[in-house]
């Protein structure tokens, strides 16, 4: 689906697009902030109840389907033990109808991961698509592909001097990790 004609709208029509643009860039800086606080019911309202997530890094390799699971990902995902930190930029973000828009996103990423002992840096393109469902905004679908990953071993403990995610992440079980989930085709 190509994007509404720009041209012979009137300024009411650009205006109501303008303002859909704004809407889906504070979805998705939303999305990044709740990402980074394991704040799971924040983000819950980002999500279209049918999203799906394909990722494709380096360490990991997955898809979802669904916001409950997804909601489990961003749990697990941002436990007590790890330090993330996202950033979106550059938005690039189409209106098809008055319902439906995509985006790409540029991101850039860190990730100290201490039960693992690992520091995952990198950059990637989200490509996503959205849904206008009761009047707001919800992503739909997600693809997640790395431009470059970088995974570095972690010997020693940084000295970090304030870690929101230990005191208000979600506590895992005491034992190893398992491998970063890496589905096969």
């Amino acid at each position: 689906m190509k994007p509404l004609n720009r041209e012979g709208d009137d300024l009411e029509a650009k205006v109501e697009r303008l303002l859909d643009i704004e809407e889906i860039k504070r979805l998705k800086y939303r999305y990044f902030r709740c990402f980074d606080t394991a704040d799971v019911e924040g983000i819950r309202d980002v999500f279209h109840p049918d999203v799906t997530l394909s990722v494709v890094g380096g360490v990991y390799k997955f898809k979802l389907e669904g916001r409950d699971a997804y909601l489990d990902m961003v749990r697990d995902g941002a436990h007590a033990e790890m330090i993330t930190q996202h950033q979106g930029h550059h938005p690039e973000i189409d209106i098809l109808s008055p319902t439906e828009a995509r985006g790409t996103w540029y991101l850039q990423d860190n990730v100290w991961e201490f039960r693992r002992k690992m520091h995952i840096s990198g950059a990637a393109f989200y490509h996503e698509r959205y849904e206008k469902v009761d009047g707001r905004w919800v992503i739909r679908e997600i693809e997640f592909q790395r431009i470059h990953e970088i995974v570095d071993p972690i010997d020693a403990p940084p000295n970090v001097t304030v870690n929101y995610l230990a005191e208000h992440g979600h506590r895992l079980p005491p034992g190893e990790l398992p491998p970063f989930q890496k589905d096969e085709d």
